[in-house]
Protein backbone atom coordinates (compact mmCIF):
# COMPACT_ATOMS: atom_id res chain seq x y z
CA UNK A 1 0.00 0.00 0.00
CA UNK A 2 1.21 3.70 -1.11
CA UNK A 3 2.23 6.15 1.55
CA UNK A 4 -0.25 8.87 2.01
CA UNK A 5 1.12 12.53 2.53
CA UNK A 6 -0.39 15.16 3.75
CA UNK A 7 -1.74 18.02 1.41
CA UNK A 8 -1.89 21.01 3.62
CA UNK A 9 1.03 21.47 5.51
CA UNK A 10 1.86 22.40 9.29
CA UNK A 11 2.71 26.05 8.61
CA UNK A 12 -1.07 26.38 6.18
CA UNK A 13 -2.92 24.42 9.03
CA UNK A 14 -1.24 26.76 11.56
CA UNK A 15 -2.59 29.96 9.68
CA UNK A 16 -5.77 28.81 9.31
CA UNK A 17 -5.89 27.72 13.16
CA UNK A 18 -7.17 24.41 12.54
CA UNK A 19 -7.41 23.13 16.19
CA UNK A 20 -4.65 20.03 16.30
CA UNK A 21 -7.59 17.59 17.11
CA UNK A 22 -8.83 18.52 12.94
CA UNK A 23 -5.10 18.09 11.81
CA UNK A 24 -5.75 15.09 9.50
CA UNK A 25 -5.69 14.18 5.91
CA UNK A 26 -8.81 15.99 5.22
CA UNK A 27 -7.58 19.31 7.03
CA UNK A 28 -7.00 20.63 3.11
CA UNK A 29 -10.30 20.90 2.66
CA UNK A 30 -11.28 22.30 6.20
CA UNK A 31 -9.12 25.31 5.34
CA UNK A 32 -11.67 26.76 2.49
CA UNK A 33 -14.87 25.41 4.40
CA UNK A 34 -13.85 27.65 7.45
CA UNK A 35 -12.86 30.40 5.12
CA UNK A 36 -16.35 30.47 3.63
CA UNK A 37 -17.98 29.74 7.02
CA UNK A 38 -16.51 32.99 8.30
CA UNK A 39 -17.44 35.00 5.17
CA UNK A 40 -21.18 33.79 6.19
CA UNK A 41 -21.57 34.18 9.07
CA UNK A 42 -21.90 30.48 9.41
CA UNK A 43 -25.74 30.58 7.87
CA UNK A 44 -26.01 26.64 7.23
CA UNK A 45 -27.44 27.01 4.12
CA UNK A 46 -24.29 28.93 2.89
CA UNK A 47 -20.68 26.54 2.06
CA UNK A 48 -22.88 23.33 1.13
CA UNK A 49 -20.44 21.92 -1.36
CA UNK A 50 -17.13 22.76 0.54
CA UNK A 51 -18.95 20.86 4.00
CA UNK A 52 -20.59 18.19 1.29
CA UNK A 53 -16.56 17.76 0.13
CA UNK A 54 -15.30 17.85 4.03
CA UNK A 55 -17.50 15.54 4.66
CA UNK A 56 -17.13 13.16 2.66
CA UNK A 57 -13.44 12.76 2.87
CA UNK A 58 -14.43 12.78 6.69
CA UNK A 59 -15.62 9.54 5.79
CA UNK A 60 -13.24 8.14 3.70
CA UNK A 61 -10.97 8.68 6.42
CA UNK A 62 -13.41 6.41 8.98
CA UNK A 63 -14.15 3.83 6.69
CA UNK A 64 -9.89 3.45 6.12
CA UNK A 65 -9.67 3.00 9.76
CA UNK A 66 -12.26 0.53 10.25
CA UNK A 67 -10.51 -1.84 7.36
CA UNK A 68 -7.46 -1.55 8.53
CA UNK A 69 -8.36 -2.31 12.24
CA UNK A 70 -10.72 -5.06 11.21
CA UNK A 71 -7.50 -6.30 9.46
CA UNK A 72 -5.38 -6.66 12.51
CA UNK A 73 -3.29 -3.34 11.62
CA UNK A 74 -3.07 -0.67 14.57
Amino acid sequence: MSERKMRASAEEMKAARIDVAFRDYCAHLLIPLNECRHQTAYLPWKCGHERHEYEKCQYGEHLREVSRKSRGEE
